[in-house]
């Protein structure tokens, strides 16, 4: 299997997200529904 990662971790950095995108996500993810019917998934944004 080829290796398709790093090893060098010093190249590695945090980036923060801002107040706005932490928002967006949380309301997001309130408002998402998700319906199972007969192995089938619905995914409804209640807007």
């Amino acid at each position: 299997m080829e290796k398709i990662y790093s090893t060098d971790s010093s190249t590695r950095k945090l980036t923060k997200a801002s107040k706005e995108t932490v928002q967006f996500l949380l309301n997001y993810s309130k408002s998402l529904h998700i319906v199972e019917y007969r192995n089938i998934k619905f995914e409804n944004v209640l807007n």
